[in-house]
């Protein structure tokens, strides 16, 4: 039986939660964060490119992103891309740079980013289960060849408590991503 199995698994099942919290840092909590452009993009020389690729990212106090394009003619796609966006944000920019004014949250926009949080929470739980169900399958295909049956059952034991520790720490994702946007 092989035990590379369980730590392909557990490779894959931590990119599906590193994935996880990836998409979380990009939902607005109401406090300033500059992962909240992570997914923000603008035509630089005909290439789809980051904003935070083409101008840095700073946070002056706690409701406010200042972002400043290293290239100035970059200041007009950079808002119109920030007002295109589903941030529901408006810039101000004086020529120079971009002033993000980060509004505090509305009932109805928290419960709306709440139903985001755990539809992501459950994308993210779904990977990780279809990751122990391809694993149990390769466990399965080795039994056939090899007929180890005891071997087999502890290997599919072992993916099984990996997937439980992962659909545990998205638990903890989602629970803490929940907490900080009700403390607002």
């Amino acid at each position: 039986m092989s035990q590379h199995i369980p730590k392909q698994a557990e490779e894959r099942m931590d990119k599906s939660l590193s994935a996880l919290r990836k998409d979380l840092a990009t939902l607005r909590t109401g406090r300033a964060s500059p992962s909240i452009l992570d997914r923000l993009f603008v035509d630089y020389y005909g290439t789809q490119t980051p904003v935070h690729q083409v101008a840095s990212i700073q946070v002056p106090d706690a409701r406010t992103l200042l972002i400043q394009p290293w290239d100035a003619q970059l200041t007009p796609v950079i808002e119109k891309a920030i007002m295109k966006s589903d941030l529901g944000l408006t810039p101000q920019h004086d020529g120079q740079s971009i002033r993000l004014s980060i509004p505090a949250l509305t009932a109805e926009r928290r419960a709306e980013l709440i139903k985001m949080t755990k539809k992501f929470g459950e994308e993210a739980k779904v990977a990780i289960r279809n990751i122990r169900r391809d694993a149990n399958e390769d466990i399965k295909k080795q039994t056939k060849d090899s007929g180890s049956e005891d071997g087999a059952k502890r290997l599919q034991d072992e993916v099984q408590k990996i997937t439980d520790k992962f659909i545990q720490e998205v638990e903890k994702c989602i629970v803490q991503k929940e907490k900080d946007m009700s403390e607002l």
